[in-house]
């Protein structure tokens, strides 16, 4: 990983509050939430098995949306 995005990342850490402990940083970690790229600028999709427990989940037309920044940022920017 780049120094450009391990400092964006730090960037969003900072800016968010999160319940899960940043679990998704962690490299060796594979306790991503799990999400797709949906295509929308802000959002990728949920596909946890209990989305609706993360405050972060936003539910839209029977789908459940993850707005969570950084966790949008890993997912579109480095396919995590």
């Amino acid at each position: 990983m780049g120094e450009e995005n391990k400092k964006r990342i730090e960037e969003l850490i900072a800016e968010v509050q999160c319940p899960k402990g940043f679990k998704c940083v962690d490299s060796n970690s594979e306790d991503f939430c799990k999400a797709k790229d949906c295509g929308l600028k802000n959002y990728v999709e949920c596909i946890e098995h209990n989305p609706h427990a993360c405050k972060f989940a936003l539910r839209f037309g029977g789908r459940y949306y993850c707005c969570c920044p950084l966790r949008v940022y890993l997912a579109k920017g480095l396919k995590k």
